[in-house]
């Protein structure tokens, strides 16, 4: 990756808090970072408990891929940050639309980040200091596992102020993670469809416009306020 790439540890200024305060003693000591750092989540950030994560299962009903398409497109026309990993084949789709608008994004793969390929498709967003590749996995972590993706959906939650499931099958390891968020009392949302009713038996709240506009970012003042071109 030809951009630089930044450690921060815990002793950091910029070490985000919430890292901590959620993960407790399983906080990375370190985590790597590519791209604006004044992306990180931190006090003096401007997201204002608006930064959602995306999740989805790998196999989505219809109805659901239309939503969160259509999600994906209000959230870039809002200016709303977001944060994920962005692996199963409806979170890629969010990142493409999210890729299109001028609002913060912050990526976690599943593996570290050192020596790993730039995607053309992440380059100008890089580029306009917009994007943050963020990872908790040190050089050894060199490919992405089930058991990596597992830690790094816990580091995404834990920097996002509420998540998004777009759909968890029953079974599936997003299930399992909705839950242990629910447990948590992190706001977890969804739309209502019976696709979804075991995410609401677990006490998901329903996704409503309210739940993102009431906290929306201004379009275009995000990355002014970051210090982005």
């Amino acid at each position: 990756m030809p951009q630089s790439i930044q450690r921060i540890t815990q002793t950091d200024p910029n070490y985000p808090k919430s890292l901590n305060d959620s993960l407790k003693t399983e906080a990375p000591e370190t985590i790597w970072a590519c791209g604006n750092i004044d992306l990180l989540p931190r006090i003096d950030t401007a997201f204002n408990g608006n930064l959602w994560a995306l999740f989805c299962s790998k196999k989505c009903p219809g109805e659901l891929i239309l939503k969160t398409h259509d999600l994906a497109q209000t959230f870039k026309e809002r200016g709303i940050p977001t944060i994920g990993g962005y692996h199963s084949p409806i979170e890629k789709e969010c990142l493409r639309v999210l890729l299109r608008g001028v609002q913060p994004i912050l990526l976690c793969p599943a593996r570290s980040i050192e020596n790993m390929r730039l995607k053309s498709a992440w380059k100008d967003a890089l580029a306009k200091e917009r994007l943050l590749i963020l990872s908790p996995f040190e050089s050894r972590y060199n490919r992405q596992t089930a058991a990596l993706a597992n830690r790094r959906n816990g580091f995404v939650a834990a920097l996002a102020d509420k998540i998004y499931i777009a759909h968890a099958a029953e079974g599936s390891k997003t299930l399992k993670f909705a839950k242990k968020m629910i447990a948590c009392d992190k706001p977890v949302f969804t739309f209502e469809t019976p696709a979804n009713e075991a995410l609401f038996q677990l006490g998901a709240q329903r996704m409503e416009p309210s739940a993102y506009l009431e906290k929306k970012a201004n379009s275009t003042t995000p990355i002014a306020q970051f210090g982005g071109k």
